[in-house]
């Protein structure tokens, strides 16, 4: 049972403090605490010695700080990278509020005053931990054990003294704070919010995400609902949700590294500074952009067809982990046709945002799908980067062992990385299989042309420098 009190409690910090020094195991640990503590709070406190070094790492804080959290709190959280560079998005709201203070009376008791924030659903707080400082943020919870968390992880991160950081949390619904928080309610003894971020739950069980994308407490119907009560605010939503179930007026973000898509947010109201476009961003560890494409939404892009698309639900990804990306088909983003020179891994910001078609498009207009609803292109020069991942051609030859030992043999291939879209193997055991021998090294894609399987055989390509205005942080958007 969690236990806020036990968790921050000096001697359990202490104790964790030493035993990480001393570099004790389990059976170490274990014996120390059950000299002092019960075994319920022996458990307790493992537990929580387990996930020490995880949210250190995670948040990117000192290696003798302690957070209030627990797995499932911590596995919902924003990380860093990702929480560091959408704290930029805030910057609107700080202008904004300068702006008003300039236009209002002396004698207005809002004068000087800063934004204030409600983070609704906020857990043990990642949403809050790099908002500007300018900014006051309000965790909104219904589970008393998260909000001890953000109470305690606010005085970690945002510097809020402990004696106020009660009135930094309201336990309540999120859907009925948000009616109260009206301009026209007046009976509520708080400041208003200005603005909102909420993550609406999606989790039945704890560390297994909810397959139906749909199913978020609350729903995002009702977070739509919730937005009309603030001047602006984000919803982080699941990257494969719908987008053509997105009200116009929004902005639609997605956001991820150059191997993962891990956020899409939806912005209202005065954060949404480009409204009716989607944006994908790439960003380095430290939360700095790498990349950034904004285009202005295509209904055509958007309205999939349930029941063709469902066909395109299950692509399985690199390195033997089944991933799904709801792709682009050729219908609406990319025109079919053969094998070119080059062939190239769509970005998953791209892939996600179904942005791809259109951004390689802009560079080559040779780009095209060589399958229906397989988000690999094949080009007659290489796509700009970080955008694509880009492999120049060897050869091609049918998924069969015979054909594909043989065209590795003329290649002189003994090293392989195996990548699959499209097709099912396990390329550990698909690697074993071939027993690749030679000198040289390659990739070798597993996928389809024109629905039927085949196998291509690639050297990567240097990274290429990207073209002027794609993927500039400061690019105005693209109607394309």
């Amino acid at each position: 049972m969690f236990n806020a009190d036990l968790l921050t409690s000096a001697k359990v910090q202490d104790f964790i403090k030493l035993a990480t020094k001393k570099k004790w195991d389990a059976l170490q640990v274990s014996t120390q605490l059950a000299k002092e503590f019960s075994n319920e709070e022996r458990a307790a406190i493992m537990d929580y010695m387990a996930l020490v070094p995880k949210f250190r790492e995670k948040f990117g804080i000192e290696s003798t700080a302690f957070l209030l959290c627990d797995k499932l709190a911590l596995e919902q959280s924003t990380a860093q990278d990702i929480g560091r560079w959408k704290a930029t998005l805030w910057e609107c709201a700080r202008l904004a509020n300068d702006s008003a203070d300039k236009n209002t009376s002396e004698n207005s008791n809002r004068r000087g005053s800063a934004p204030v924030v409600h983070d609704l659903c906020c857990g043990m707080g990642g949403d809050s931990f790099f908002l500007p400082k300018e900014l006051t943020a309000i965790g909104v919870d219904l589970d008393e054990n998260r909000l001890a968390m953000y109470r305690y992880n606010s005085c970690v991160m945002r510097g809020v003294s402990p004696e106020a950081s009660n009135a930094h949390t309201i336990l309540a619904d999120v859907r009925e704070v948000a009616l109260q928080n009206d301009s026209r309610s007046t009976t509520l003894d708080r400041p208003k919010a200005d603005y909102f971020t909420i993550d609406p739950a999606r989790r039945a069980i704890e560390g297994e995400n909810q397959r139906d994308l749909r199913n978020l407490t609350p729903t995002f119907e009702e977070v739509v609902e919730i937005a009309k009560h603030y001047k602006g605010g984000m919803a982080k939503i699941p990257p494969g949700y719908p987008i053509c179930e997105i009200p116009r007026g929004t902005e639609i973000l997605y956001i991820g590294s150059r191997t993962d898509c891990r956020e899409c947010l939806v912005l209202f109201g005065e954060l949404a500074q480009n409204p009716d476009h989607v944006r994908a961003v790439m960003v380095d560890k430290s939360g700095n952009e790498i990349a950034d494409w904004t285009f202005a939404r295509d209904e055509k892009r958007e309205v999939r067809n349930e029941s063709e698309q469902s066909q395109y639900d299950h692509n399985y990804e690199l390195e033997g982990r089944d991933r799904v990306y709801r792709t682009s088909s050729s219908e609406s983003d990319l025109p079919l046709g053969g094998i070119s020179k080059f062939i190239a891994e769509p970005a998953p910001v791209l892939l996600r945002s179904h942005l791809f078609g259109v951004v390689a498009l802009a560079h080559d207009e040779t780009t095209h799908l060589i399958s229906p609803g397989i988000a690999y292109v094949t080009s007659e020069k290489p796509l700009h980067t970080p955008a694509f991942a880009n492999y120049e051609i060897l050869e091609s030859s049918e998924i069969s062992t015979g054909a594909v030992r043989a065209m590795l043999k003329s290649h002189d291939i003994g090293k392989l990385t195996l990548k699959l879209r499209g097709v099912k193997v396990d390329p550990d055991q698909e690697i074993k299989r071939l027993k690749p021998k030679g000198k040289n090294s390659a990739t070798l894609f597993y996928t389809r042309l024109d629905g039927e399987k085949i196998a291509i055989l690639a050297n990567p390509v240097k990274e290429m420098p990207a073209s002027a205005g794609m993927t500039s942080g400061g690019a105005a958007p693209k109607n394309l």
